[in-house]
């Protein structure tokens, strides 16, 4: 769960930065998944933007809603044709002898 403190922080972290993924008029394909999912497995937090050619069948808010839904991240803000999605980062547990 993610709270208000924490969208505050990912939209500052990433407002001055520009978008790393950019959706085509195809949409929500499975290689943008793919690529959004390394993406988010290096880093905590991406930007996406989505071309004007992908939202003349579906709205913004919905491709953003997809590609969430598909990589098991959490969206954050939906802000004209741009997204941000945020992913915990696993790390795993090293066992002490």
């Amino acid at each position: 769960m993610i709270t208000p403190k924490m969208k505050r922080r990912i939209k500052s972290a990433l407002s001055a930065e520009s978008p790393t993924v950019h959706v085509g008029k195809e949409g929500a394909t499975t290689q943008i998944i793919n690529e959004v999912s390394k993406q988010l497995d290096t880093r905590e937090m991406i930007k996406a933007k989505i071309l004007r050619s992908a939202l003349k069948e579906e709205e913004a808010k919905n491709i953003a809603a997809k590609i969430a839904e598909q990589t098991e991240s959490q969206l954050i803000e939906v802000r004209g044709h741009t997204f941000l999605l945020y992913k915990r980062k696993t790390r795993k547990r090293v066992k002490t002898l």
